[in-house]
């Protein structure tokens, strides 16, 4: 039997077909609630100084579609990669240290992907007074480092915004300061910020969150 007929026949499979439609509706679905960030894959920002960080590559908002969502990798192109997840396992990202009340929804993200990738984090500081608009906005998060001087402690905190520089696209990231440094997505930029004892990171934030949103790894 030829080629050209086996993919005639491939073209027609209602398995198929069901898939790709099941995929679109979710996507379109996403892309049209005004507090979700669509799924897509986003070019790496470049190399910074701090050591990269692996572990935790496709942090996502997303819309909720009951129990199951369609989910691109972060690397997909076509809709033949999309994949279907059950958010009731572990890819959902759960509260974590920050008190997420005023906070938008790409600084929630952040919040819970530092928070679970990074155990050691105990203290997330967000919405306060400031005289700055970020903080009271919700904008901002302090990652508070345990013992910073140390070199441990140093050394937590480059790693913190290593992963937060190196997914600045998913995760919102408009700058971060550490040690004196500012940094944004293209790498650091200026010292004399001070930042000794904790990470602050400014997300773009999204907008306030209305309940429906689902944070995933």
């Amino acid at each position: 039997m030829g080629r050209h007929s086996v993919t005639r026949r491939r073209r027609k499979s209602p398995a198929v077909l069901a898939v790709l439609g099941a995929s679109a509706a979710v996507l379109f679905a996403v892309g049209g609630d005004v507090h979700s960030v669509p799924v897509k894959a986003v070019a790496e920002p470049p190399v910074v100084e701090p050591p990269v960080v692996e572990d935790m590559c496709c942090a996502e908002l997303v819309a909720t579609a009951g129990d199951l969502l369609a989910v691109a990798p972060a690397a997909a192109s076509t809709a033949s990669r999309w994949r279907v997840i059950d958010t009731r396992v572990e890819q959902v990202l759960p509260a974590g240290d920050a008190p997420e009340q005023g906070l938008q929804v790409k600084t929630i993200l952040v919040a819970r992907a530092i928070s679970a990738l990074f155990p050691e984090i105990n203290s997330i500081g967000g919405v306060r007074p400031d005289s700055l608009r970020w903080h009271p906005g919700g904008l901002a998060l302090d990652v508070t480092i345990p013992d910073p001087t140390s070199a441990s402690g140093i050394a937590l905190g480059n790693e913190i915004v290593a992963f937060a520089l190196k997914h600045a696209g998913r995760l919102g990231i408009q700058d971060a300061i550490w040690r004196g440094v500012y940094y944004t997505p293209g790498g650091a930029q200026a010292g004399g910020h001070g930042h000794y004892d904790h990470v602050h990171i400014t997300t773009t934030g999204g907008g306030y969150p209305d309940g429906d949103e689902v944070y995933l790894r």
